[in-house]
């Protein structure tokens, strides 16, 4: 065999072991358990306008006080609206949701808020996604669990749902409140 046909051989079969690595590591992780470098730390901070109040600024500070979920939203999502349901139920419970309007246009927001119902104790306007830069978002919709003094202690990617909720948010955001 030739030397040039041999790493020909071996190149593809670097390939195919290197695809086979890559299967089983995505095979073994959850995708939406990404992983989040701000696990453990506090809230970026900012100062960003509050969704329909463009003088009013929101902080980090804004954020303390008790655990709560962080969700980033859009109202180009549609994940985002199959969850919203759900976030106003949690809210009904006295679940406090901070909304995230993520790249999006305001007056839209405002709209589907009105039609929806708002769920958010507060909502931060990041129309240029700066903020959901610092968190490190991938897209809408991702939420977060904060603790009381603003320390992130969960990250999800996707819908929120019953079985979400009750299989991997609620444990965290209960022992939060437990603390």
């Amino acid at each position: 065999m030739s030397k040039g046909r041999l790493l020909a051989m071996l190149a593809v079969l670097g390939g195919v072991a290197a695809f086979a690595l890559m299967a089983l590591y995505g095979l073994k992780n959850d995708p939406q358990e990404l992983p989040s470098a701000l696990l453990g730390k506090p809230f970026p901070a900012f100062a960003q306008p509050a969704l329909g109040e463009p003088d009013k600024l929101l902080t980090e500070k804004d954020l303390l006080g008790k655990p709560a979920l962080v969700n980033v939203w859009a109202t180009w999502c549609p994940t985002c609206r199959a969850e919203h349901d759900y976030f106003n139920q949690l809210a009904a419970r006295g679940v406090p949701i901070i909304g995230i309007n993520y790249k999006d246009d305001d007056a839209k927001a405002q709209a589907w808020l009105q039609e929806l119902k708002d769920p958010y104790v507060l909502n931060i306007s990041d129309p240029k996604g700066r903020l959901g830069m610092e968190l490190g978002v991938y897209g809408a919709p991702e939420t977060f669990i904060i603790d009381a003094q603003g320390v992130i202690r969960h990250k999800f990617v996707g819908a929120v749902n019953a079985q979400v909720w009750r299989e991997r948010l609620a444990p965290v955001y209960q022992e939060l409140n437990r603390q």
